[in-house]
């Protein structure tokens, strides 16, 4: 699980993908997992399973920590598993399409950057079903986050789009279930919004993004929602500050996974289902939430959610000086879309529900 994002080209500060790697980090890797710093995964086991929970269980963590304070032998060759085998650094299998920026972005090397829109032609001549998609930043250092919307040919809309990847920091790649895809139509174009963030030089990037298509047109398509608050205030050194956004689903749909967003203040962030017939179930409790960690959180098996249900999200945010990545503590927050803003999204997509005939 380490080597996933511990490989050449992606965004972890080092490699993990041999014998000699692993031991020369091996007593670091010793103290973040008895911390349960890594593998990183900020969800509360007690509500929801999720096919993409990063967690080792205690037998695991004794069984590595073992192997480390024995002095990390190499053990009998013939044991070895076979090396997962990554693809120009991709984390998903080799793409059947990869599309880039239309032309490279300069970053001035200080200051505040508004996000940059491009548009990228598809030319697809038919429509295509997406199993799996990630975005990569072309200079890593430079970009805070990438999130592709697709459009229909001849549309001037440069937002309010349905997304088919994103890259955010600590994000993984859109992983939809056998049998479902995202639909693109025909000759669509991709928009794409990028956040860069000055580093105190000029930098230069040009941004790509892989898709994987369904190898045959599948039986459901994934659709995208959200409940969003942009209208809140955080007051300066505020500790606690509750936030709540809401959507009714209006139709019987099978929920595939949840994402929360909050920038550096962004404290827990809870999703709770309100059936209309029956108590409410929390379906997500992230109760330290990380910036730098933008969990996907798949869920092992799709989720009936009948029509009327209204999916809470609840976020609480520490303003305060006691939390080390608040810029500002003494001025209050709004929504924006800097980082050192601030956001309430809970995203999370589905699938329309099987008829019960």
């Amino acid at each position: 699980r380490w080597v996933e994002c511990h490989h050449p080209g992606t965004a972890a500060p080092f490699e993990l993908d041999s014998y000699e790697q692993a031991k020369n980090w091996s007593e670091m890797i010793k103290e973040v997992v008895q911390q349960r710093r890594m593998p990183p995964w900020e969800a509360d086991p007690r509500f929801g399973k999720f096919k993409n929970d990063l967690r080792m269980n205690q037998d695991e963590i004794d069984t590595l920590v073992a192997w480390i304070d024995d002095g990390a032998p190499y053990g009998e060759a013939k044991e070895l598993p076979q090396l997962k085998k990554f693809v120009d650094g991709w984390t998903i299998d080799e793409p059947d399409a990869i599309f880039k920026m239309p032309e490279e972005f300069t970053v001035k090397a200080n200051g505040v950057v508004k996000y940059q829109y491009f548009v990228t032609q598809t030319n697809f001549k038919e429509p295509k079903w997406i199993q799996a998609s990630e975005a990569r930043p072309g200079n890593r250092s430079a970009v805070h986050h990438i999130i592709v919307y697709v459009r229909e040919k001849g549309s001037k809309r440069m937002s309010a789009l349905p997304a088919i990847a994103g890259f955010a920091p600590g994000e993984e790649p859109m992983v939809f279930p056998k049998g479902t895809g995202y639909r693109i139509p025909a000759g669509a174009e991709l928009v794409w919004q990028v956040h860069y963030t000055p580093t105190g030089k000029i930098e230069t990037d040009r941004c790509d993004v892989g898709l994987i298509f369904c190898e045959e047109k599948p039986e459901r398509a994934v659709e995208m929602n959200l409940a969003i608050n942009r209208d809140f205030v955080i007051p300066a050194k505020a500790k606690n500050k509750r936030v709540v956004a809401r959507r009714t689903i209006k139709k019987d749909v099978e929920l595939i996974s949840l994402m929360p967003h909050m920038h550096l203040r962004g404290k827990s962030f809870k999703y709770v289902a309100k059936y209309p017939n029956k108590p409410s179930e929390i379906l997500l409790s992230v109760p330290n939430y990380d910036f730098n960690w933008q969990h996907r959180y798949r869920l092992a098996a799709p989720k009936f959610i009948p029509a009327g249900t209204v999916i809470e999200c609840t976020a609480y945010y520490d303003n305060s000086q006691e939390n080390p990545a608040n810029p500002k503590p003494d001025q209050s927050v709004r929504w924006g879309d800097q980082t050192f803003e601030e956001m309430m999204i809970g995203f999370f997509s589905y699938v329309s529900a099987k008829s019960k005939n």
